[in-house]
């Protein structure tokens, strides 16, 4: 029995379940597996090299799936900037409905142009001020994300078990819990705890569909909770990533006294991750992870992932929770 709240009405989707945009990885092959296994899947703006290959992207899931799909787009505070307003009239042009965003706070300027065409906007903060303030400035829905999450995290610290309560708490649009949910348990928990549903990214990567080599699907696996490192804190731009050599050794090159982000820069290159992904070789560089690997245990399909979270999460009310009232 699917799981009804304004998530799944918003955004016209069967189960309050959202794949994660991620770098390398938001292709159409994941997104249109999510989307058809009754989710909502996101094909990743930045991965395509130009405006041009993001709307041949667009196509290629439109021909994969008839059910809704969106598109990230993250704001990043880069030298080389791309042209963000070419990628958004692309996702205009191309009727996408969904939009995920993060990253600075200059990504209004996107959402002004999206929002007289009807586009729904998820926007991804790591603290409640920084959702109060999304909300303020218009977007539909916040994906609010925990300490334990993959990528960048902020620089709070706080947990979903703490977060997500106290964005409730202050936030009136809906919700999705993000960092550290992988199964159904994450799930019940997420909306016990005031969201309306969740976005996964790491447990999306660990199946049969994610464009990404085994050898790094096998390393989600095998890692526990453990096993991810948490780089540029120095830096002021933590981010959680897979445990690996790479990765001990931007911490042991960060730990140095006067280190700067230069020192390390060559290990962390978005082209090496990209390669790692690629050929599944991870002595090349450093791989997104969370937390979440010390509950991943297999690979699925995504239908066989999202069908064992809402049946688990139907037993977990109907049965163990239920059977605690007295």
């Amino acid at each position: 029995m699917p799981f009804k709240t304004r998530v799944t009405e918003m955004l016209g989707v069967e189960h309050p379940i959202v794949q994660g945009g991620m770098q390398n990885v938001g292709y159409a092959e994941l997104a249109s597996a999510v989307s058809n296994a009754g989710g909502l899947g996101l094909i990743t703006a930045l991965t395509q090299p130009s405006p041009e290959a993001l709307a041949a992207e667009i196509e290629r899931c439109k021909g994969m799936t008839s059910k809704p799909f969106g598109v990230n787009l993250t704001y990043l505070p880069t030298l080389n900037a791309p042209d963000y307003g070419a990628y958004a009239k692309v996702i205009i042009d191309a009727g996408i409905r969904i939009v995920e965003t993060a990253g600075s706070p200059k990504v209004r300027e996107i959402w002004e142009m999206m929002k007289p065409h009807g586009i729904t906007i998820v926007h991804k903060c790591t603290s409640v001020r920084h959702a109060l303030s999304a909300e303020k400035h218009g977007c539909d829905i916040i994906s609010i994300d925990g300490f334990e999450c993959a990528g960048h995290p902020g620089e709070d610290d706080i947990g979903g078990l703490v977060l997500i309560p106290a964005a409730k708490d202050k936030v009136k649009i809906p919700l999705l819990a993000s960092g550290g949910i992988g199964d159904a348990r994450g799930f019940v928990a997420a909306l016990a705890l005031g969201a309306e549903g969740i976005n996964m990214g790491t447990r999306f990567c660990a199946t049969k569909e994610a464009p990404i080599h085994d050898n790094v699907k096998a390393k989600y696996v095998e890692n526990d909770e453990l096993g991810t490192n948490l780089i540029f804190r120095k830096f002021h731009n933590s981010a959680r990533v897979g445990k690996n050599d790479v990765s001990d050794e931007v911490v042991a090159i960060s730990a140095r006294e006067g280190a700067v982000f230069e020192d390390v820069r060559h290990l962390v290159s978005g082209a090496q991750g990209a390669e790692v992904l690629k050929t599944g070789d991870l002595s090349k560089g450093i791989f997104w992870a969370g937390m979440i690997q010390g509950l991943i245990h297999d690979i699925p399909t995504c239908q066989e992932l999202i069908d064992r979270i809402i049946g688990e999460a139907e037993e977990i009310v109907k049965g163990r929770l239920s059977g605690m009232l007295v």
